[in-house]
């Protein structure tokens, strides 16, 4: 179970990564996020 539950949260991370990975400098700054802040972010939605 646990080798599902680590797979289904890395691909949550990723699709978040990419996701926000798609936006704008323009959008990610309206959002108040950096793209530094994108790893952190992406790894907030796993917890």
């Amino acid at each position: 179970m646990d080798i599902v539950r680590s797979y289904n949260n890395w691909r949550r991370y990723r699709e978040t990564v990419n996701e926000l990975n798609r936006l704008s400098q323009r959008e990610l700054a309206d959002l108040g996020i950096s793209r530094y802040d994108i790893p952190t972010i992406a790894r907030r939605t796993v917890g």
